[in-house]
């Protein structure tokens, strides 16, 4: 079969940072053409914006976390330690708390024996930021060389979500008591979140590998997942939901399963990392080379998904909501599958207006 890119709970407390100060109403695409924000980036997996205009970058293969400045000067804020690439695998998600006076960098990553959830304070000034020690937040999430999920982000209610694929181990997306092909839901200390549907840390199953996830202003969860050869998936996630794999791949139609609002072929998405803005849920396409707009409302389409970039960056991996409105699009070009050009890796910006 062909490959593709494929503890007790407690309250939630702290802030995730670089959110946009409110979240606009209507439909957004970009109002200009995109411009490069950094450049050189290798294997670069996740981005997450800072408040004082910089960013984080993930790269996968080498454990590097990179500190963007706003002059788009680029530095090593530091490598996660145990990362383990591989394949698919590496370093991957990030995320950042600030909580009681301290700021911490989430990292999902892939070690020896296993993908997991660690958390590091992250110290100094912008232009000097560097990590802490590493403590463990969830573990014990299977890794394989393809299907190893990997995005994480803290949701509105303050918890903390996280993708993760099913490792190439099929049955394991319908077991409840597998923590792989689903949509975990933790408190920041890694506890099974209040109120989550089976009890334990699993919010969501029958995933096959889930690369992003996104809550559009309505408070909607939208989440892409990788499909097999047929279809590629965005869906509307509900607590509880079986999304279907490895039953079910796209549209079943069939009441045991929750049906994506879209899909597209492979060649046209392999979708990653995902934004929203208002009511706009913009998808990043690694073999599609392209990113998707897909206007949403009430947890439904309210039109046709419009392809963005079309074959001008290449290969697109992530996809952020910036603090000043603009949307921000990690290229990923340098993952040993897409075709390098000179300066690439890229984050990318792109000015937003309503449609």
């Amino acid at each position: 079969m062909p490959t593709r890119e494929s503890s007790s709970a407690v309250a939630p407390t702290g802030t995730p940072t670089a959110t946009a100060e409110a979240a606009p109403a209507g439909w957004f695409r970009p109002s200009a053409a995109a411009t490069a924000l950094a450049t050189g980036l290798s294997a670069p997996w996740s981005v997450v914006p800072l408040g004082e205009g910089g960013a984080l970058v993930s790269q996968r293969d080498d454990g590097t976390v990179r500190e963007i400045s706003p002059d788009g000067s680029s530095r090593a804020a530091g490598v996660v330690p145990d990362v383990v690439s591989g394949g698919e695998g590496g370093l991957h998600g990030l995320a950042v708390l600030e909580t009681g006076g301290e700021t911490w960098l989430y990292a999902y990553h892939g070690t020896e024996q296993d993908n997991r959830v660690v958390r590091m304070p992250l110290t100094g000034a912008a232009g000097s930021r560097a990590l802490g020690a590493p403590e463990v937040v969830l573990d014990g999430i299977a890794r394989a060389r393809t299907h190893n999920g990997g995005r994480i982000a803290f949701g509105p209610d303050g918890l903390l979500y996280i993708t993760t694929g099913d490792a190439g181990d099929r049955a394991s997306a319908q077991d409840e008591a597998s923590l792989n092909g689903k949509i975990l839901r933790v408190t920041p200390d890694g506890g099974a979140a209040p109120g989550n549907p089976f009890g334990t840390a699993v919010y969501t199953l029958g995933h096959r590998n889930v690369q992003g996830i996104a809550w559009t202003a309505d408070g909607a969860m939208w989440a892409s997942e990788f499909g097999q050869d047929t279809w590629d998936e965005l869906n509307a996630i509900r607590p509880g939901g079986n999304y279907g794999w490895p039953e079910v791949e796209g549209v079943a139609g069939d009441d045991r399963y929750v049906d994506p609002v879209t899909v597209w072929t492979p060649d046209e998405s392999s979708p990653s990392g995902v934004a929203a803005v208002g009511g706009t849920v913009f998808v990043a396409g690694l073999r599609g080379e392209r990113l998707w707009a897909v206007d949403t409302a009430d947890g439904a389409l309210t039109g046709e998904p419009q392809a963005l970039l079309a074959g001008e960056q290449g290969r697109l991996r992530d996809a952020v909501a910036a603090p000043d409105g603009s949307l921000w699009v990690l290229t990923g070009n340098t993952d040993g599958r897409g075709s390098p050009r000179d300066g690439d890796d890229v984050l990318l910006r792109l000015a937003l207006a309503p449609s």
